[in-house]
């Protein structure tokens, strides 16, 4: 091989190799990515059971209801649809009825029922997760201040 055959090779070799890397870490990304809805648009555009999603909105008052151990069941409504939901485990001290909350997990067999994993709620009386009240505010139920009409 000559020296300029050689150069080649290693050039070749190296963007061979940031290639792959490069594919490595999109694949990383696109397992982890959990794309955002609201119930309306779940009513719209159903999500198959097994995909990975953050679901927002309201906790819908008159909802949580606590079954056996640390299983809780409640909806997430968004003033147009409502999505029921159970979660196994410690609720954050600020969730209840009325107040925004993020929740993380998948759909189960049945495709209406959303088992999460992730419960994420409001850390103060005038927060509410960006992206419910930005969506509140597009579809025109928002009030103001962290509550909804």
């Amino acid at each position: 091989m000559t020296r300029k055959q050689k150069r080649l090779a290693v050039i070749a070799g190296g963007v061979g190799f940031i290639m792959v890397a490069v594919l490595l870490v999109l694949f990383a990304f696109g397992q982890s990515i959990a794309y955002f809805y609201m119930p309306s648009d779940l009513a719209k555009t159903p999500v198959g059971p097994g995909t990975r999603i953050r679901l927002g909105g309201l906790v819908a008052e008159g909802s949580v209801k606590r079954d056996t151990g640390s299983t809780v069941s409640f909806a997430v409504t968004d003033g147009t649809a409502t999505v029921p939901v159970t979660y196994t485990g410690i609720l954050p001290d600020l969730f209840r009825e009325g107040q925004g909350v993020v929740t993380e997990g998948v759909f189960g067999a049945g495709g209406t029922l959303f088992d999460a994993d992730t419960v994420l709620a409001k850390h103060d009386e005038n927060y509410m997760p960006k992206e419910v009240a930005d969506r509140m505010k597009k579809d025109g139920v928002w009030k103001g201040e962290g509550e909804a009409k």
